[in-house]
């Protein structure tokens, strides 16, 4: 009897669990002018799970914030390393702060950057979101993807 209730409830939670998991893909050539940001992986909003990465390539130099020392040309790959509820944002300049929420269609997520010859230690980390609709409707375009301290950009987002 305990088995098989141990049974019905682990089926359960790995079947609420599955329900909330999606898919992502972006691709981002200009973030804040600065960098290319391409990845894949998967989230759970509801279940806190996250699993994505991909790789960079900074087109300038960035002097300060969270990825503040990375330089033009500097490359190398990223990773989650958890998801966030919400999170402030800002695109650009005089901008106001705005709040992004993480949902079905939105994942906000703490990165590290891990910069070629670095090694396995994260040599920046930041927070992120991917989108598939815009998140800052009062600046001109559209703003689906976000890097702390570098600024918005428009993305191709694949979130299923």
């Amino acid at each position: 009897m305990k088995l098989a209730l141990l049974f019905a409830l682990a089926l359960t939670a790995s079947t609420a669990h599955a329900a909330g998991n999606h898919s992502v893909r972006v691709q981002a050539d200009r973030i804040g002018d600065a960098i290319e940001l391409k990845g894949a992986g998967v989230f759970d909003t509801v279940g806190n799970f996250i699993a994505l990465n991909g790789q960079f390539h900074v087109t300038r130099d960035i002097p300060a914030g969270p990825l503040g020392g990375l330089r033009a040309n500097d490359f190398g790959r990223w990773k989650a390393t958890g998801i966030l509820q919400s999170s402030g944002f800002k695109c650009a300049g005089p901008d106001a702060i705005k709040t992004v929420n993480g949902d079905d269609d939105t994942v906000v997520f703490q990165a590290d950057f891990f910069r070629q010859g670095d090694g396995d230690h994260a040599s920046f980390s930041a927070k992120v979101f991917i989108s598939s609709q815009d998140e800052d409707l009062e600046t001109p375009g559209i703003q689906n993807v976000w890097i702390q301290g570098v600024g918005c950009d428009q993305a191709v987002v694949d979130l299923n």
